[in-house]
């Protein structure tokens, strides 16, 4: 069973990636950064995480770090049952093929001087696909991704928008056939209008491939829209996990609130929302954390319990855990919209 610090991970389900305690530190000068503290989270297969939070909390690195590209500091990341920190050489090598990323900027993720079909042909190419069975392969992952081959494969990066170059990445991440795709801010980089192109996209390629994705933001309407689950961090810490609907309307951690207090309401009619002079309190470094809950130093509601003691994750709700002393059970007033983001 579970400790109490891990209480969120599920064992009686179909779990394709399972992150225990992760930790990856870095060292600077004389001092240690603790960009991933402790952190644990399960997704299913067929799944979508969302992992989400402000910049700087952890969550591009966490992504990284599943992929060992920075090697865990400590802790294990099993996928499919192996865990991929005990793996070296020859043998990760073998699972990479099976775990994909998407990166944040489309357009510096991809060879300028290549051609976009040689870019999406690479990984092929790597694992001595030749041929004609590798130029069919890469016309038809074009053709999924909404790309004409014959038109454009024989273009450069430069030539396309910021969309396009996103659906090539999203091609040369899809060729292997992966089982696990990690989106780091996938859209964070796009228009609005590209963003919902993008976000169907990926919701598309999911249905078809029957991909498992962790989707890693800092803009919570978009993870409210693709998400299946939602892990919240906070400086290198899981503050609270669960399904959307619980944890947007219902949130019980005080930095969840402030997160969701921070979306803007497309109504200029509604109720004004909870505000709250947090995000003008210093963001604290991760050179040296605060003691007990890392986010005492900007929660209104800490007490000397949280300076002495870090808390552990609890249950709050059905599926829905917080890693809180004095969890919050108000709803959000009003509860953050739901169609900040149009998908079809």
């Amino acid at each position: 069973m579970p400790g109490p610090g891990t209480a969120h991970l599920r064992r009686d389900k179909e779990v394709l990636l399972r992150v225990e305690n992760l930790v990856v530190e870095f060292s600077v000068g004389h001092q240690t950064l603790h960009a991933v503290s402790d952190v644990s989270f399960d997704v299913c297969r067929g799944e979508t995480l969302g992992l989400v939070g402000e910049s700087g909390c952890g969550k591009s690195t966490t992504g990284r770090a599943i992929v060992q590209m920075p090697r865990p500091t400590r802790g294990s990341v099993q996928f499919e049952g192996t865990d991929l920190c005990a793996l070296r050489g020859e043998p990760l090598r073998h699972v990479r093929p099976r775990i994909q990323m998407i990166f944040q900027d489309p357009i510096s993720s991809l060879n300028p001087r290549r051609k976009v079909a040689d870019i999406v042909a690479e990984p092929l190419v790597a694992w001595g696909e030749k041929g004609s069975a590798r130029e069919k392969k890469v016309r038809e992952i074009f053709d999924a991704v909404g790309l004409d081959f014959d038109a454009v494969g024989t273009w450069r990066p430069h030539q396309f928008s910021g969309g396009q170059c996103q659906r090539i990445s999203i091609a040369r991440a899809l060729v292997l056939d992966p089982h696990l795709l990690i989106c780091d801010e996938p859209v964070s980089a796009l228009d609005v209008s590209v963003q919902a192109q993008i976000l169907n996209l990926l919701h598309e390629m999911k249905e078809r491939y029957g991909l498992t994705l962790v989707f890693i933001s800092h803009d919570l309407a978009v993870v409210r829209n693709v998400s299946d689950r939602v892990v919240v961090i906070y400086l290198g810490k899981v503050c609270e996990v669960g399904p959307p609907e619980a944890l947007y309307d219902r949130p019980h951690h005080p930095y969840t609130r402030l997160l969701l207090s921070s979306v803007p309401v497309p109504d200029p009619e509604a109720p004004a929302r909870e505000r709250s002079t947090l995000a003008s309190r210093e963001f604290p470094s991760p050179l040296d954390p605060p003691s007990g809950c890392r986010f005492r130093t900007r929660c209104p509601g800490a007490q000397a319990r949280c300076a002495d003691e870090e808390p552990v994750m609890r249950e709050v709700g059905d599926g829905h855990f917080a890693a809180c002393h004095f969890p919050v059970y108000e709803p959000m007033t009003p509860a953050p919209s739901r169609t900040s983001v149009s998908l079809a």
